[in-house]
């Protein structure tokens, strides 16, 4: 009982963690992007649509990235070329997204998915507990600890990501020292894209493998707020991705079991927790500010 609990709650982090993490590094460089949600659900439907029609649950995977860039680059054109607001671009992305992934996904639903298989290690894997857990999940879970990891080390130990935090800090001075603001934030932006991408793909060819429309059900949402929860460390999504994955699978356990709660109301906990988590980081407002890209949301537009 305890071993599935635990798979189920890894599952359910594991997309959390992976679009959070995207949503950092874009973060980090003085970009804020709403359209998470947007690029999860069109990753979901990508995913899902190639790998039935080609065959291959990796070529899904790679599309579902690919779409995910695509978009992001869609929301850095529109606000680092043209210097659209991106608050209402991020917003307009996500119902964009919501809205072609249902067109596009009309066909699919109620037809069977591909998925994913499983690393199966052979003795490890049959350890008691942590052995699935461990050394029996699937290559995108590994794929999700490896990017915290990637993330973390390029930040805060490699030039280029102390460049990438200087552009979200004070663009103005990056510029001034020859570092080419914009170009940095596209990448930024594109990564955070192909994260969310990616972590579409992981809902419908690992977590239900199946396309159902919205299927993403708030999740870009939770992982925009796992950033904040996080003071932009990567290191600390992973606790919030698994604290949020504990409260969804929580939830859907209490009412496997019939706890006399009405259904509507344990199905809101995830979200109930996300606002209850931001309104307690925000009362220590200068441990917020202090860790905040300082021009976070800002648009950068160098001197011709």
């Amino acid at each position: 009982m305890l071993e599935s609990v635990l798979l189920t709650i890894a599952t359910a982090a594991t997309p959390l963690l992976i679009a959070a993490i995207g949503e950092l590094v874009a973060e980090r460089s003085g970009v804020l992007n709403l359209g998470v949600e947007g690029m999860m659900i069109m990753g979901a439907v990508t995913g899902f649509s190639v790998s039935l029609l080609s065959g291959s649950a990796w070529l899904g995977v790679v599309a579902a990235i690919v779409v995910g860039a695509a978009f992001a680059l869609l929301f850095g054109f529109l606000t680092l070329t043209l210097v659209t607001n991106q608050v209402a671009t991020g917003l307009a992305l996500t119902l964009f997204g919501l809205g072609v992934s249902g067109m596009i996904g009309e066909s699919f639903v109620g037809q069977p998915g591909m998925r994913l298989g499983v690393v199966d290690i052979p003795v490890l894997s049959d350890l008691p507990v942590v052995g699935r857990l461990v050394f029996g999940q699937d290559p995108l879970f590994y794929l999700s600890l490896l990017l915290t990891a990637g993330v973390a080390y390029f930040l805060f130990g490699t030039r280029a990501g102390l460049m990438l935090r200087a552009v979200g800090d004070n663009p103005a001075s990056a510029h001034a020292q020859g570092i080419s603001v914009i170009g940095i934030r596209y990448l930024a932006v594109m990564f955070g894209g192909a994260c969310a991408g990616l972590a579409g793909a992981y809902l419908s060819l690992v977590y239900t493998p199946q396309w159902v429309e919205n299927m993403t059900a708030g999740r870009g949402w939770i992982a925009l707020a796992l950033v904040v929860f996080a003071s932009w460390r990567p290191w600390r999504v992973i606790a919030g991705a698994y604290l949020f994955g504990g409260v969804t699978i929580g939830q859907l356990h209490a009412q496997a079991i019939g706890v006399a709660i009405p259904s509507q109301m344990l199905s809101s906990l995830p979200y109930v927790a996300t606002i209850v988590v931001l309104v307690v980081i925000s009362q220590n407002r200068r441990l917020t500010m202090m860790n905040t890209p300082a021009s976070l949301g800002r648009p950068f537009v160098p001197d011709r």
